[in-house]
């Protein structure tokens, strides 16, 4: 089973087991995070919400906190001046633990 989750403005299609790095959230690591889910399911099974489907949920551990990778950003001026800055986005690294669906699906 597998289901589409939501989190720091971004879509996330997750199944148990999975590791997932996502905006950073304010929670200690080794904290449970229960995820908003937007459908959830397997083939013909699948149940999609308007918005979240009701009484589904998504277990999370927080692992890790860190941050990616430098990018830079390079800008340069008619006027002959340049000007180069990096920026490193901080995250937070989930475990999903666990999918729990709505009684109707099996």
């Amino acid at each position: 089973m597998y289901a589409v989750i939501r989190t720091g403005g971004k879509q996330y299609r997750v199944k148990q087991g999975d590791l997932l790095k996502v905006e950073k959230l304010e929670q200690p690591v080794g904290a449970t995070v229960a995820l908003e889910v937007l459908a959830v399911g397997e083939g013909e099974g699948i149940q999609i919400g308007t918005p979240t489907v009701g009484g589904a949920k998504v277990d999370a551990e927080v692992v890790a906190h860190g941050k990616h990778r430098k990018l830079w950003h390079f800008r340069t001026q008619e006027e002959g001046w340049d000007r180069i800055r990096g920026h490193r986005q901080p995250y937070t690294e989930l475990k999903i633990t666990g999918i729990s669906g709505t009684s109707t699906l099996r």
